[in-house]
């Protein structure tokens, strides 16, 4: 059985810096309009992130099978040759040379206050890297890239007739409410956390059940609330699995997805599809950055028995 999962979406470096004073401190309300500051940073960081790149790391710890349909730039080599290192095939990312990896700039101050910059960069190209070049597959999703190559490889799914989950993210505000609908009638699959189904619902003019009945399963996270997953005409529960430590939210909703691909791949229940991607979820915010959590799929599986009494 073909088990691979392709993996639509973003390849990003993120640059993390921390200011040990209080951007309050520096910023003058009535000043705003004419900027001019500099903020000392003595540590810095960089992560290794984008949506594509965290799914498909998590799916690999799990013993998945994903192939990423994503872009990256002049800059990405050390990114390109940690994948390979990870045994994650880098055959369908495409390389843009005369553009940047998207990345984030990100400057934190001393009450977790942050200022961010994002450049999209060779993100922006996800229209010009073709599904039909990446091959079969058993399960797609569509995660935050490029606005032309979501729309682009949702057309190219559906056309393949190869099953797609939808993950709009933060992406969602950048499409209209009739592109969405279509995005919702072509996907098999979609997900997404409290504050975006409510976006997709006032967008779309569509309720909740309407549409869950158009989807094989509608996922919705809700934090430290757990999650549900409507199918079928039923809702099932999914608890929030306690996490060791939460130290950064980053990427921990790319890991859950990793978790719903997984199941899906391996014909597994719902139940037991939405717990595994919830407990990847704890496992993830108890370290920082969105790669940098390394359990065994044997621990993984030892941790799931621990939390939910059977394995999987």
């Amino acid at each position: 059985m073909n088990k691979t999962s392709l993996i639509c979406g973003s390849l990003a470096i993120d640059t993390i810096m921390q200011f040990p004073g209080r951007f309050g401190d520096t910023l003058l309300a009535d000043q705003l309009h004419k900027v001019n500051v500099s903020f000392l940073v003595p540590t810095m960081r960089t992560e290794y992130g984008g949506c594509a790149g965290n799914i498909a790391y998590n799916l690999a710890l799990l013993g998945g099978e994903p192939r990423i349909v994503g872009v990256i730039g002049l800059d990405g080599g050390p990114y390109l040759e940690r994948l390979n290192k990870l045994n994650i095939p880098t055959a369908n990312i495409l390389l843009k040379d005369d553009s940047y990896t998207a990345q984030c700039f990100v400057t934190a101050d001393a009450d977790n206050n942050q200022i961010n910059a994002f450049h999209p960069g060779a993100m922006s190209f996800a229209h010009e890297n073709p599904i039909a070049k990446a091959g079969a597959a058993r399960v797609a999703i569509i995660s935050p890239d490029g606005h032309l190559g979501m729309l682009q490889h949702a057309a190219d799914l559906a056309e393949l007739n190869i099953p797609f989950m939808f993950d709009p993210g933060q992406q969602l505000p950048m499409f209209s409410g009739e592109q969405l609908i279509d995005f919702i009638n072509k996907a098999t699959y979609l997900t997404a956390n409290d504050y975006e189904i409510e976006l997709l619902m006032d967008r779309t003019g569509l309720t909740l059940p309407q549409i869950a009945e158009r989807l094989e399963a509608l996922i919705v996270t809700r934090g430290e609330n757990g999650s549900e997953i409507y199918t079928k005409g039923q809702r099932i529960e999914i608890p929030a699995v306690k996490a060791e430590a939460e130290l950064d939210p980053t990427g921990c909703g790319d890991a859950y997805r990793a978790g719903l691909l997984f199941g899906i791949t391996n014909d597994w229940s719902w139940e037991t599809t939405g717990r595994l991607a919830s407990l990847l979820g704890s496992i993830k915010i108890a370290h920082k950055g969105g790669q940098n959590h390394k359990p065994s799929t044997a621990q993984i599986a030892d941790r799931f028995e621990a939390a939910f009494g059977y394995r999987y």
